[in-house]
């Protein structure tokens, strides 16, 4: 289930200017409010990827490449999230300092979860997010159908996600 929260217009312009992913720091605050414990808030991550893997198929039958663009991107942002928590890969030391996540640290933690994983879908699904979220969603020049090429790797990387976080919580319980 995902709950609307109604923010000021003022708050939400400022977390924007700043570079804060609001819906991060939700989650930052509840899981730490809350005292959630890392397998709560993956699938908290992955029930949010999900649900941006629907609205993007949802934006694409209306020929919405604009909006699209950037909810494949974000399903793809929660995965590389997911993982590199769950397998504490060097930049989420970075993340906790600084505060956030950047995309460059999400490019270079795809990387790293690559060649942790041994598998390098995970790296080029990253770099076809980024892809259709610069031309797809910041410059509005792609069309349908180059959106449309990034869905096999990104549900590809959504299932893996799942899989993945499924069997390293079967092992530590």
């Amino acid at each position: 289930m995902v709950e609307v929260v109604y923010l000021p217009r003022r708050a939400a312009e400022e977390a924007k200017r700043r570079g804060i992913d609001i819906g991060d720091l939700i989650l930052k605050v509840l899981a730490q409010e809350l005292k959630l414990d890392p397998e709560e808030v993956s699938e908290a991550r992955l029930e949010l990827a999900s649900r941006f893997f629907e609205e993007a198929n949802t934006y694409l039958e209306k020929g919405d490449a604009v909006q699209a663009s950037e909810k494949l991107y974000k399903v793809v942002e929660e995965c590389i999230k997911v993982l590199a928590e769950a397998f504490n890969i060097p930049q989420v030391e970075e993340v906790e300092r600084r505060g956030k996540w950047d995309t460059w640290l999400l490019g270079m933690a795809s990387t790293d979860l690559s060649k942790t994983l041994k598998e390098d879908r995970v790296r080029l699904a990253w770099k076809d997010a980024y892809d259709i979220y610069i031309w797809g969603f910041h410059e509005a020049k792609y069309r349908v159908e180059d959106v449309k090429a990034a869905l096999p790797l990104t549900e590809w990387l959504l299932n893996f996600t799942k899989q993945t976080m499924m069997r390293k919580f079967e092992k530590t319980t």
